[in-house]
């Protein structure tokens, strides 16, 4: 990803032009390919949005542009608004919201023309405390219309560059990593989706959420949805609900047309533990089981269940006959957990129990691939009760195994433990616990050593930080098949539905 920097003033002073002509020099100075990016061409349009309740839709617009300016580029200047309209107030609140969904930290460019070193000093200081509760960083504030020796005292209250000279903010260019906020990673998905279509089953296709969520997914016809279950109930409670799913393909599995092949094919491919064509027909009248017979036989290209039934309901007719992929020794699962600032990723915290050393390995490894695939930097920090050598035991010990055969797994990849948590999120923790380690203080993947510690872990941040889990997202499956918590919202469907198509796109070799 493109390391991004967001210019905003606070007023109509002139300063941020200035502002932004002064970083260029300095960024071209340092990157092979960098753009300059508006956030907001038109402050009117943007106005007319949110009046109009359309703020979503004016976000969207602004993350598709940035994406499409940073497709190329090494290093995305982003320009905030110009502060001609009436209302100051209003375009500081919408740079803010904009710099918030995009992950970029700040430079602030004001005028301190008339103004005491007090004055100026409180104005940045206030800034800073405002994008803070953001979860933004503000590098530095670029200053104009002070002497040189009053800019010298506010600098002076800054651990940050407060200069007018663009030269000054050299030093905070390697800090210009943006992340990928909760709201780009959903645009994302979204978008990548809807380039190639593809064909998604939803088993429980009678519950509520799941026809509004078809609903969506139609709508911005980001999957072509097969729902299973009653085509009268589902279209009447659709109706009920004023949702729209007429373009949504209904079947009812026993009533279907291909009812008895199913059930032939199931029967073939379970003879050998003895099952019979009544027990396959059984077994094909349960919505689950036809769904994944569907992506078996090549009539839909992905599944999502769960939001009625168990993980294991969901699981085990992709374990009997959909199988792993070659090379995959063992299906295990990601969370992806989308925080204020950026989005982690969780793993094993749905699948395998306790899993032993080797097979803790791949799941690292794998979860690692997971998140890269959507574009998320992997930094793997293997969880532990205890930190580098700090602790012993038998759960250490398979931590630290899987950690040595991780490395000679996937030697490229950043990965360390044992890490405690706190060591593995928190920057000034980690240089006292492992100063000095790649990982420690910004770890984004997060393995943990048994299912107990994981659903704790995943369940904690989640409601603690009023998180989004999506997922869980099931790895080393031939096709993709994902689990709903039960406890799962319409936007949780919508994302999985998405992630489940891009994994079938990745699958057919689409991008």
């Amino acid at each position: 990803m493109a390391r991004t920097l967001y210019v905003t003033a606070l007023a109509a002073d002139g300063s941020k032009a200035e502002a932004c002509a002064a970083l260029m020099q300095v960024i071209k100075a340092a990157a092979k390919a960098p753009v300059a990016f508006k956030a907001v061409p038109c402050l009117d349009t943007a106005r007319s949005l949110i009046n109009a309740g359309k703020g979503n839709e004016l976000v969207d617009s602004v993350l598709g542009a940035y994406k499409a300016a940073a497709a190329d580029a090494d290093f995305v200047l982003c320009e905030g608004t110009d502060f001609a309209g009436r209302n100051a107030s209003f375009e500081v609140a919408l740079n803010a919201g904009i710099v918030t969904n995009l992950g970029a930290p700040v430079v602030l460019a004001l005028s301190g023309a008339g103004c005491s070193v007090a004055e100026v000093t409180a104005t940045v200081k206030a800034y800073c405390c405002q994008m803070k509760e953001q979860c933004v960083s503000v590098l530095g504030a670029f200053l104009t219309g002070m002497s040189a020796e009053d800019e010298a005292a506010v600098n002076a209250a800054f651990e940050f560059p407060v200069s007018s000279k663009g030269a000054d903010f050299a030093a905070i260019l390697d800090a210009c990593e943006a992340h990928i906020t909760p709201r780009l990673f959903e645009f994302g998905l979204i978008e990548q989706a809807q380039k190639h279509p593809m064909r998604i089953v939803l088993p429980e296709g009678e519950e509520d959420r799941l026809i509004n969520a078809a609903a969506i997914l139609l709508q911005r016809k980001v999957a072509k949805i097969i729902l299973l279950g009653d085509p009268a109930k589902i279209k009447a409670r659709a109706a009920e609900m004023g949702v729209n799913v007429d373009d949504a393909e209904i079947i009812n599995p026993v009533d279907s047309a291909d009812f008895e092949d199913f059930s032939a094919t199931y029967a073939e491919l379970r003879a050998k533990k003895g099952v019979t064509i009544e027990q396959a027909r059984e077994k094909m009248a349960d919505a689950t089981y036809y769904g994944t017979m569907m992506i078996y036989k090549e009539k839909a290209d992905g599944m999502v269940s769960g939001a009625v039934n168990t993980t294991a309901h969901t699981v085990r007719p992709a374990l009997e006959f959909i199988k792993t992929k070659p090379g995959a020794s063992i299906v295990s699962s990601a969370f992806f957990v989308c925080l204020k600032d950026r989005v982690n990723t969780y793993g094993d915290c749905a699948v395998n129990l306790d899993p032993d050393a080797e097979q803790l390995a791949t799941i690292a490894v794998t979860t690692a691939e997971t998140a890269a695939a959507f574009g998320l930097e992997p930094r793997v920090a293997m969880l532990s009760y205890s930190t580098g050598n700090s602790g012993k035991g038998p759960s250490v010990d398979k931590v630290k195994e899987a950690t040595r055969i991780a490395k000679e797994k996937a030697p490229e990849l950043a990965l360390s433990g044992p890490l405690q948590y706190d060591a593995s999120v928190d920057p000034v923790t980690a240089k006292t616990k492992l100063p000095g380690d790649p990982v420690a203080g910004r770890a984004s993947v997060f393995i943990v050593p048994d299912i107990n510690t994981g659903t704790t872990l995943y369940k904690a941040v989640q409601r603690s930080a009023n998180a989004i889990a999506i997922g869980p997202v099931l790895q080393g499956l031939r096709k993709p098949v994902n689990d709903l918590s039960r406890g799962c919202t319409v936007p949780d469907i919508v994302n999985t539905v998405a992630i489940t198509a891009i994994q079938a796109q990745a699958e057919k070799g689409l991008k």
